[in-house]
C-alpha cells in the first residue's frame, strides 16, 4: 500500500508539472496575442452613431536565445486572434526583417519558429509585422500590427584586449603603488543582461615587482627600489575574465613590456686612484697628454661627467676637457714645458655628475677624485731667440758697414750647443744686409734709400753648428730713418695762362709742391722768387703758407705780337734740416681773352698773320704756286712725247736666265747629299765651281766676225745675232752646270707604298674577280692576277 501510496504521489507531482508548463506557455502565448474586447463607439456627421473595433490583437516583445544548435527549429511565439474559430479559414502572413529567411510562421496556427542561428553580437533584434487575412479571399481581417524579436545574449565571447602587447615605462626605485600603465578588454556580449561582459583583471605573470587593479585594469609597482642597473626590463602577462571572474567565464590575456628608467642614482667612480702620464717638452700647447675617466652606471644625463683640475702645482701648465661622446677627461698642455726647469708635475682631477637629482641627493657625493702625475721627457730642442721678433732703425744713405743692430739665440738644451746665423735670402733678394754668423750682428752691405723701400723685413735662421737640422727662425723689421735728401719740387706739371687784357694784381694760378722725404724733412713749403728776378715787371708770387703759392698778374697790357710765352722760375724750399730748395720754371703763355676773362685763342702765328699780311704778299704767294703748277705740266707732257728706240742697246744687257734643277737626292739615309765634298762635277775637280746665281766676273771677246748687230730697225736680224752670241758664249746666262750624286743610299725603312709590286708578293688578297670586271680592267687583272696564273706563265 505505501508503494502505491508512492507511485499515486508520484503521478499526481508529474501531472502538477505539466499543468504548471502549460498554463505558463498559455499565459505566454495570452501575453503575446490577447484578444481586446473592448469598443469604442464614435459620432457620424448625421447623427449616426459608428462602431470602430479596436484591433483584435496586440503583439509584446518576443525573445530568442543566440546561438542555438539544437536539431530543431527554435519556437519563438504564437500569433492567435480572437476572430479565429479555429475553422482553418484565417491565414497568418508575417513581413519585416528576416522574415521569410530567418523566422517563419505556420500560416494555419500563428507559430513563429527561427530557422536559423542567430548571433547577438551581429544583430540584438529583429522588426516584424503580423497581419491576418481571409484564406480564401486574402481579405485583412485585422489591421498589420509591428512586433520585436529580440535576440537574447548568451556568454560567447571572449575578452579582448586592445592590444596584444603593451610598452610602458616607469623610473626606477619608484615608490610602491606607482601607476605604471592601464590596460583594457572589451567583451562583445550584453552588457545589460547578465555577467556575460563583466570583467575582472588580474596578473598572471611579474609577480611579485607588480600588480593590477581588478576592476580599473591599472599595473602598479609592488616592489620598493627596484634598480635599472640590476633589472631594467620587466614583461607581465595581464589577464581580463567576464562572469565577473568566476568559474565558468572566458577570458584573454595580453602582454605588457615594463621598462625601468634611469634615475641619478648612481656617483661616478674612478676605477684607479692614480694615473701615470707622460709628455715631450717638445709638445706645443693644446697638445693631448693623456685622458681618464670616471665610471657612472647611469645613462643619459644622468650619467654625464665633467671633469676639472682641483689641485696640483701643474694648475698652470695643464688643463682637463670633457669629452662628452666618450665620457673622457681629456688632459692637455697648456703652457711650453721646459725638461730643464722641472721634470714632473703632479694633478688632482675631480669628477663630478652634471645633473644631480635632489631625492637622491643623500647617496650623494656625486662625485670623485683622481691623482694624475705626469713626466716632462728631454727633447732636442731647436735654438730659442731671446725675442720673438727684432726692430731695428737704419739712417738712409748711410755707409756700406753700419751696424744695424744684433739678434742673438741660445740653445736651450743641456748641452747649450754653439748657434750659427744666417739671412733668409728670399726676404733679402736685393741683399742689402749681411749678418755675422758668429755674434748675430746685422750690417748694411749698401746704400737705403727711404724713397724706394721705407721698412726693410727680413727673416734670420739660427742654427745650432752640431745638429743643422735644428733651427730657428725670427722676423727683424728694418725701418729705413729719412734724411732730408730730397728737394722739393712742383707737384705737377704745370702751365699758366694769362690773358691779354689782366688787370694788375690779378691772380691766375695757384701752385704746390711735393717732396719725396718724410714729413719732417718735408713741409711745410716755402716759395719765392729769385733774387735776379725778385722785381720781375710782369709777374710777381704770393706764399700762402698753407704749402702752396699765388702767381699774379704785376702790370696791364700784354701782347702776343710782343711775346707770347714767359718762363718763370720759381724757387721752393722745405722744413727740413739742413733745408734743401729747387728752382722749377712755370711756362706762362699770354692768350687772347673775351670782356669775360674766357679764353679764346692762345695762337700767337695765327694772330699775327691775320694782323700783318697785305693783299700784295698775298698775290706773290699765289703767282709762285701759278708757276710751279705749270712747270710741271711742261715737264710731264715732254716725257710723254719722247719716243722709245725700237731696239735695246747693247749697253742694256738684257739677258734670260734659265737654271735647270736637274738633280736627285740619295734617298732618305742619305744625310750628305748637299755636301759639295760628295758631288763628282767635272769642273770641280779643276778646282773651279762656276756659280749659277751671279754673272762671271771676266768678260768674255766675241769672236771674230760676231759684231754687235747696228741699232737698226731689223729686229730679226738682231734677235738672230743675240741668239748666236749666246750659243757661244760659255760665261753667258744661264750658268749650267752638272752636279753628280754618287750616292743613293740603302733604301727607306720604311719600304714601299706602292701597290704596283703587291703581285710579286705572297699576298693573301684575292683579286682574280678583277677577270670578271671586262675588257677596261685586264691590265689590272693581268697585274693583280692570281699566283697559279703568274706560275703558268713563267
Amino acid at each position: 500500500p505505501k508503494m502505491k501510496e508512492d507511485n499515486c504521489l508520484q503521478a499526481a507531482l508529474l501531472c502538477l508539472g505539466m499543468l504548471c508548463y502549460s498554463h505558463a506557455l498559455s499565459t505566454q502565448t495570452l501575453n503575446h496575442s490577447r484578444p481586446s474586447l473592448h469598443g469604442h463607439h464614435e459620432k457620424g456627421k448625421e447623427g449616426q452613431v459608428l462602431h470602430r473595433s479596436k484591433r483584435g490583437w496586440v503583439w509584446n516583445q518576443f525573445f530568442v536565445i543566440e546561438e542555438y544548435t539544437g536539431p530543431d527549429p527554435v519556437l519563438v511565439g504564437r500569433l492567435h486572434s480572437d476572430i479565429d474559430s479555429g475553422d482553418g479559414n484565417i491565414k497568418y502572413i508575417l513581413s519585416g526583417e528576416g522574415a521569410g529567411i530567418i523566422f517563419v510562421i505556420d500560416d494555419k496556427s500563428g507559430n513563429i519558429h527561427a530557422t536559423k542561428t542567430l548571433d547577438r553580437e551581429e544583430r540584438a533584434q529583429y522588426t516584424l509585422t503580423a497581419q491576418a487575412v481571409d484564406r480564401n479571399t486574402n481579405r485583412p481581417l485585422e489591421p498589420p500590427s509591428e512586433f520585436i524579436v529580440k535576440v537574447q545574449d548568451i556568454n560567447d565571447n571572449p575578452p579582448e584586449f586592445l592590444h596584444e602587447n603593451y610598452h610602458a615605462n616607469v623610473p626606477e626605485r619608484s615608490n610602491v603603488g606607482t601607476s605604471v600603465i592601464q590596460v583594457t578588454a572589451s567583451d562583445a556580449d550584453d552588457p545589460t543582461y547578465g555577467n556575460s561582459a563583466k570583467l575582472v583583471y588580474s596578473i598572471l605573470e611579474g609577480q611579485p615587482y607588480f600588480s593590477v587593479e581588478a576592476q580599473t585594469g591599472i599595473i602598479r609597482t609592488a616592489l620598493p627600489n627596484m634598480d635599472r642597473e640590476a633589472k631594467e626590463e620587466y614583461h607581465v602577462v595581464i589577464q581580463a575574465k567576464d562572469m565577473g571572474g568566476h568559474m565558468g567565464g572566458l577570458s584573454g590575456t595580453t602582454k605588457v613590456t615594463i621598462t625601468l628608467t634611469d634615475v641619478n642614482d648612481n656617483p661616478p667612480k674612478f676605477p684607479q686612484s692614480v694615473y701615470q702620464m707622460s709628455v715631450s717638452e717638445a709638445a706645443v700647447p693644446g697638445e693631448e697628454v693623456g685622458r681618464v675617466k670616471a665610471k657612472d652606471p647611469d645613462i643619459g644625463e644622468n650619467g654625464l661627467v665633467a671633469y676639472s683640475i682641483i689641485d696640483g702645482d701643474g694648475m698652470d701648465m695643464f688643463e682637463i676637457t670633457t669629452d662628452y661622446e666618450t665620457q673622457e677627461g681629456v688632459v692637455k698642455l697648456k703652457k711650453t714645458l721646459d725638461y730643464e726647469t722641472k721634470k714632473s708635475y703632479s694633478l688632482k682631477v675631480e669628477a663630478a655628475n652634471v645633473h644631480i637629482d635632489p631625492k637622491f641627493i643623500s647617496n650623494g657625493p656625486f662625485k670623485d677624485t683622481v691623482t694624475v702625475k705626469i713626466a716632462v721627457e728631454d727633447a732636442d730642442e731647436p735654438p730659442v731667440f731671446l725675442k720673438p721678433s727684432y726692430i731695428f732703425e737704419v739712417q738712409e744713405n748711410a755707409a756700406s758697414g753700419t751696424v744695424v743692430g744684433k739678434v742673438h739665440a741660445k740653445d736651450p738644451d743641456a748641452a747649450n750647443s754653439a748657434i750659427r746665423y744666417s739671412i733668409d735670402r728670399h726676404t733679402d733678394l736685393e741683399r742689402y744686409f749681411i749678418i755675422n754668423a758668429e755674434d748675430g750682428n746685422i750690417k748694411t752691405i749698401k746704400a737705403l734709400d727711404r724713397e724706394e723701400i721705407a721698412w726693410h723685413n727680413i727673416s734670420v735662421f739660427a742654427v745650432e753648428v752640431h745638429k743643422q737640422h735644428q733651427e730657428a727662425k725670427v722676423p727683424v723689421a728694418i725701418k729705413v730713418v729719412d734724411v732730408n735728401d730730397n728737394a722739393p719740387k712742383f707737384a705737377a706739371a704745370y702751365e699758366a695762362f694769362v690773358c691779354e687784357n689782366a688787370r694788375s694784381n690779378q691772380q691766375f694760378i695757384t701752385i704746390s709742391a711735393d717732396d719725396k722725404d718724410d714729413s719732417a724733412n718735408g713741409p711745410r713749403f716755402i716759395f719765392s722768387l729769385p733774387p735776379e728776378i725778385i722785381h720781375n715787371p710782369n709777374f710777381t708770387l704770393r706764399d700762402n703758407r698753407d704749402n702752396t703759392a699765388s702767381v699774379l698778374v704785376r702790370r696791364e697790357g700784354f701782347s702776343r705780337q710782343k711775346q707770347d710765352l714767359y718762363l718763370l722760375p720759381i724757387v721752393i724750399s722745405d722744413g727740413g734740416v739742413p733745408p734743401l730748395s729747387s728752382t722749377n720754371t712755370l711756362t706762362i703763355r699770354v692768350c687772347g681773352c673775351d670782356s669775360s676773362g674766357s679764353l679764346l685763342s692762345c695762337n700767337a702765328e695765327a694772330y699775327i698773320l691775320n694782323a700783318g699780311l697785305s693783299t700784295g704778299a698775298l698775290i706773290a704767294i699765289l703767282a709762285c704756286i701759278v708757276i710751279l703748277l705749270v712747270i710741271v705740266v711742261l715737264f710731264v707732257t715732254l716725257k710723254r712725247q719722247k719716243k722709245e728706240p725700237l731696239i735695246v742697246f747693247e749697253e742694256e744687257d738684257v739677258r734670260e736666265n734659265i737654271i735647270t734643277y736637274d738633280d736627285e737626292g740619295g734617298g732618305e739615309e742619305d744625310t750628305e747629299a748637299f755636301d759639295i765634298a760628295t758631288l763628282q762635277n767635272p769642273d770641280g775637280i779643276n778646282g773651279f765651281i762656276p756659280r749659277k746665281d751671279i754673272k762671271p766676273e771676266y768678260q768674255y771677246l766675241p769672236r771674230p766676225g760676231l759684231r754687235p748687230a747696228p741699232n737698226s730697225v731689223d729686229v730679226d736680224d738682231f734677235i738672230n745675232t743675240r741668239i748666236q752670241e749666246a750659243d757661244n758664249d760659255p760665261t753667258a746666262p744661264p750658268y749650267d752646270s752638272i752636279q753628280i750624286y754618287g750616292y743613293e743610299g740603302r733604301g727607306s725603312v720604311a719600304g714601299s707604298l706602292s701597290s704596283l709590286e703587291s703581285a710579286t708578293t705572297d699576298s693573301d688578297l684575292d683579286y682574280d674577280y678583277l677577270q670578271n670586271w671586262g675588257p677596261r680592267f685586264k691590265k689590272l687583272a693581268d697585274l693583280y692576277g692570281s699566283k697559279d696564273t703568274f706560275d703558268d706563265d713563267s
